[in-house]
């Protein structure tokens, strides 16, 4: 009997994932079909999430593939007898697919120059059987049919000018590029694909460039994770000891203090066992006497009273005199004191490490160590300015307080210079009441009058504006805007050397204002300038 023949079409034996006849193929619990090694190279690429690409039913853990013995004896079976199922080429995205397929579209075999379209195999019959498609011209399927015909002449571009640098036809250059240096375009081509070589060469080169420079980055980010693991395992465990550190002190002191306490406890309560007996000796004395007093006989008054002792000149008064407490107030104001010190400490620490780990970091601010005592220079003060507490303190008086001439002082701005030029590493800080001031450093050179004598307005000082809306940065007249809104209290960091001035908010963590990083070419003065009426600024 014959074998039943059946047209089955090749999408039953395709795989979903390359599109192709299935090569090797395996089931999936869910009952899709894929070749092996494209389901394999999916499950890799999708990072351990195991799911099939039709239904996305997930498998955990990942399946055992198992092969489909019929399916892969069915396709071989289809393969050898040469069904049109085995024998369907789908087009994939960088095919030339048919123009003349409907639905899903199957590879294109040839390119009619002449339509100007492209045909499988099947649409293809009528041009190599038909009289009426002979002087079809047809060539390798392309996408780019139009660019390969001359739009004048319908022919084929097999031609190049390198005159005119363009693919022309046969046509064109016996006419318009008649005297043209004219060569056939696989000639010309073949030349060009030796300088293509070359820039190929020099692409590789530089992918190979660029690689060396990615796995540099990939190892630098490993050694900066590292080290960035290890700084905080280190940081913590100094933090750690730092605070088991306070704990152990904290656990010293309290154990002194309770020592003390016993101390002077068991010294008060000797005083008062010590005056309850004098007090019952007295009370006892008390007694007698008043039992005395109620005697009639004036002979026995008599002599009983001779014959009791005198009362003992009171000697409890300097015992009974306990000192006062102020060793527990000392310690209590001792810790307070390391407390201030030690949050000062930690708010540079916080302050360094910041600025170390801020992008474009500049060099090490200076510890408290490096605090700088300012003082403010009379003779430069604007006459509307009072300075007071050992210079330290400027108000704005709103009137002329007259005081002697000097070539030093502003004339049009209320202003001041320190008295002394800050170099090196230094910090101060100013605190400032009213709407408005400014917190500057400039060089002694700066001028006296007019509208460079203004901090910020003039290159030879920097001026950070507080506002009690906000702030901002100016110098050599070209202000930046400062997102941050200060406190009264601002902190100025100054490394003369390594040009770097840093304005900071001092409150409960010091924040960053405004950073410059630049070159001081004199020593430079702190400034500050008064902007409201009876406000005052204070250098600490």
């Amino acid at each position: 009997m014959e074998k039943t023949r059946v047209d089955l079409q090749k999408e039953s034996f395709s795989c979903s994932i390359c599109l192709e006849l299935l090569r090797d193929p395996v089931a999936l619990p869910c009952g899709h079909n894929y070749c092996k090694i494209c389901i394999e190279s999916y499950w890799d690429d999708e990072r351990n999430i195991y799911e099939c690409p039709q239904c996305r039913q997930i498998f955990i853990p990942r399946p055992r593939l198992q092969k489909n013995v019929m399916l892969a004896e069915l396709v071989q079976e289809l393969k050898k007898t040469g069904s049109p199922a085995a024998d369907l080429c789908y087009a994939g995205p960088e095919d030339v697919a048919c123009d003349s397929c409907t639905g899903r579209k199957l590879k294109a075999h040839k390119s009619c120059l002449v339509c100007r379209v492209s045909y499988c195999e099947q649409h293809l019959q009528p041009h190599l059987e038909a009289p009426a498609f002979r002087r079809h011209k047809l060539v390798q399927p392309s996408k780019q049919l139009q660019e390969i015909i001359c739009s004048q002449h319908d022919e084929e571009k097999k031609m190049f000018c390198r005159s005119d640098q363009q693919v022309i036809c046969h046509l064109c250059a016996l006419e318009k590029h008649k005297d043209h240096d004219t060569v056939l375009a696989a000639t010309e081509r073949r030349e060009r694909e030796k300088e293509l070589e070359q820039r190929r060469g020099r692409v590789k080169k530089k992918i190979q460039d660029k690689e060396k420079d990615l796995k540099r980055l990939q190892l630098e980010e490993k050694k900066i994770a590292l080290c960035a693991n290890k700084t905080v395992m280190d940081s913590q465990q100094t933090l750690i000891q730092l605070i088991q550190n306070i704990q152990r002190r904290m656990s010293k002191v309290e154990e002194q203090i309770r020592s003390r306490q016993e101390t002077e406890t068991a010294r008060v309560r000797g005083l008062q066992e010590q005056l309850e007996q004098d007090i019952a000796e007295l009370k006892k004395k008390d007694a007698e006497l008043q039992q005395l007093s109620h005697t009639h006989s004036h002979t026995v008054f008599l002599q009983n009273l001779s014959s009791l002792s005198e009362v003992s000149e009171d000697t409890f008064s300097s015992r009974t005199h306990v000192p006062p407490h102020h060793c527990f107030e000392e310690v209590a104001a001792a810790v307070a004191a390391s407390r201030a010190l030690l949050q000062d400490l930690l708010r540079d620490l916080w302050t360094n490490i910041s600025l170390i780990l801020t992008p474009q970091s500049a060099p090490r601010l200076p510890l408290l160590t490096h605090s700088r005592d300012v003082t403010l220079d009379p003779n430069t003060a604007h006459s509307k300015l009072l300075l007071s507490e050992g210079n330290r303190r400027v108000t704005n008086m709103r009137k002329d307080q007259s005081p002697p001439p000097h070539p030093d002082r502003f004339t049009d701005y209320l202003q001041v210079l320190s008295e002394n030029s800050l170099s090196g590493c230094c910090y101060w800080e100013v605190e400032w009441t009213g709407l408005a001031a400014e917190v500057a450093v400039a060089y002694r050179s700066i001028s006296r009058s007019g509208g460079e004598s203004l901090f910020g307005c003039n290159d030879k000082s920097w001026s950070l504006h507080c506002h009690n809306s906000g702030c901002s940065f100016k110098h050599n007249s070209v202000t930046t805007k400062v997102s941050s809104v200060p406190s009264s209290r601002v902190r100025v960091y100054l490394d003369h050397s390594a040009g770097l001035l840093s304005f900071f908010d001092v409150s409960g963590t010091m924040t960053l204002l405004h950073r410059v990083q630049t070159t001081f070419n004199e020593p430079l003065h702190a400034g500050v300038l008064v902007w409201s009426k009876c406000a005052f600024l204070k250098l600490n």
